[in-house]
């Protein structure tokens, strides 16, 4: 049987240095990714974990994270010889083998267990919520109002 070939020839798409910006236009991406930009978009609907930012005028808007994925695609298609499906399966796959990130700065390694920072945790939070739950009583504000009674001139009392 034949080894697994790639369907296309390799390309040097892990040599493609990424400028230090906070956004890409997606004409850039195309020319550090050297594909083309329909295929951009293409590969938007496909891949769930590229989605560009669009702007006001409704121009895609790159960041680093998206081309570093548009890269990653690029090479599981093209040099490596999957398929969409394989290829998004592949990164699924990556996604799930990644070690996952505990909340709050939490590592694994810490000595003391993370259990009893959760609960502290959870118990500042039920105290917090009884306290916003019942709001302290304050006393009433009186305004200082002067009453609406009729003048009390002798000008306008009525003769006898």
């Amino acid at each position: 049987m034949a080894q697994h070939q790639p369907i296309r020839k390799p390309t040097s798409s892990s040599g493609a240095e990424i400028p230090d910006k906070l956004y890409f236009r997606i004409g850039e991406v195309s020319r550090l990714c050297d594909v083309p930009a329909y295929v951009l978009r293409f590969w938007e609907s496909e891949f769930p974990q590229l989605k560009p930012h669009k702007g006001g005028t409704g121009q895609r808007l790159y960041r680093r994270r998206d081309v570093e994925a548009v890269l990653q695609i690029k090479a599981l298609l093209y040099d490596e010889g999957y398929t969409i499906s394989g290829a998004r399966q592949a990164i699924k796959t990556e996604q799930r083998q990644k070690a996952p990130q505990l909340p709050l700065g939490i590592e694994t390694g810490s000595t003391p267990s993370p259990a009893p920072q959760i609960r502290k945790l959870q118990k500042e939070m039920r105290e917090l919520l009884a306290h916003l739950s019942h709001p302290p009583v304050r006393p009433a504000i009186h305004t200082m109002r002067t009453s609406r009674r009729a003048p009390t001139d002798d000008l306008f009392k009525p003769e006898l």
